[in-house]
C-alpha cells in the first residue's frame, strides 16, 4: 500500500518537477542589432544549460504587451525612457535588468549631404513615439536647426524657434527609412537605418554622440527580475564576449556598448 501511495505521489510531482527544470527563456527582439546580439547571448546561455528562444517583432509596442501578458520572459528593443513611458501609459509593471548598447539617432537624406543644404520650408520626418520624437527634436536643436521649450516629452508643437520654417512630420519609427524619397531628411533610429542598408558612421549627416542617455536594455516583469533565469540572461548580456562583439562588429555601424 505504501508503495502505491508513493508511486501516486511521484506521478503527481512530475509536472511540477518538469516545470522546475524548465530552463527555456523566451525573449522578444527587433531584428538589428538586437537579434544579432541575442544570438551571441544564446550561445553563452547554452553553456549554462539555458535555451534562449528568440522571437522577432517589427514594432515598438507589441514586445512590451507580450512581456506584460506573459508570452515572453524578457524583451530587448527599447531604451529606458521609452520603457518608463510605456509603464506609465499602460501600467505594465516592467523593469530593466541590463544596459546593453546605445543606438545613436541620426539624420539621413537622399536629397542633401549637409545641413547647409536645408532650404526654407523643407520637411524632416521624425519618430512618432513620444520619447524618440523628443529625442529627435533635441538632436535637431543641438545643431541649431530649431529651439524647443524645456521638458522631456516635447513635440513639434513645443518648437519655439524655427528659422528655416522646417516642417516636422511624425512617422512610426520603423517606416522612417521609406520616407527618404518623399522628405528632405529623416531622423532614424540606428536599428531601422541598418535594416535599410544605411551605415550611421558613413551615411548620417548628424548623429547623437556616445554620451547619449538612451541605452537599450533588457526588460522583464518586475516580479521575475531576481529569478535565476533572468539573472543568467542579464549576466550573459553584459559579458566580455558581448562587449567584444559590439565593439568589433557593431561600432563601425554606429552602435556602442553601454556597459
Amino acid at each position: 500500500m505504501k508503495k502505491l501511495v508513493l508511486a501516486f505521489l511521484l506521478i503527481l510531482a512530475l509536472p511540477f518537477a518538469a516545470l522546475a527544470e524548465n530552463k527555456t527563456i523566451t525573449i522578444g527582439v527587433t531584428p538589428f542589432p538586437h537579434k544579432d546580439i541575442m544570438l551571441v547571448v544564446k550561445d553563452l546561455l547554452a553553456k549554462e544549460g539555458y535555451d534562449l528562444v528568440i522571437k522577432e517583432f517589427t514594432d515598438y509596442v507589441q514586445p512590451n504587451m507580450a512581456l506584460a501578458e506573459g508570452s515572453l520572459d524578457a524583451n530587448f528593443f527599447q531604451h529606458i525612457p521609452y520603457l518608463e513611458n510605456m509603464n506609465k501609459e499602460k501600467d505594465l509593471k516592467l523593469t530593466w535588468v541590463a544596459k546593453v548598447h546605445i543606438e545613436p539617432l541620426g539624420l539621413y537624406s537622399h536629397k542633401i549631404k549637409s545641413l547647409d543644404e536645408l532650404k526654407d520650408g523643407d520637411t524632416i520626418s521624425v519618430p512618432s513615439d513620444p520619447t524618440n520624437c523628443a529625442r529627435a527634436l533635441r538632436l535637431l536643436e543641438a545643431h541649431d536647426l530649431i529651439k524647443i521649450k524645456e521638458g522631456e516629452l516635447v513635440t513639434a508643437k513645443d518648437i519655439t524657434e524655427n528659422p528655416k520654417n522646417l516642417k516636422i512630420m511624425e512617422i512610426e519609427a520603423a517606416q522612417l527609412p521609406r520616407t527618404l524619397d518623399d522628405v528632405t531628411a529623416a531622423v532614424i533610429n540606428t536599428n531601422f537605418a541598418g535594416e535599410a542598408g544605411l551605415i550611421p558612421s558613413k551615411d548620417a549627416i548628424i548623429m547623437e554622440g556616445k554620451d547619449s542617455p538612451y541605452a537599450n536594455v533588457i526588460a522583464v516583469r518586475e516580479a521575475e527580475k531576481d529569478s535565476p533565469a533572468i539573472k543568467a540572461l542579464a549576466k550573459a548580456a553584459n559579458s566580455p564576449e558581448v562587449k567584444e562583439y559590439i565593439v568589433k562588429e557593431l561600432e563601425p555601424k554606429g552602435i556602442v556598448p553601454a556597459f
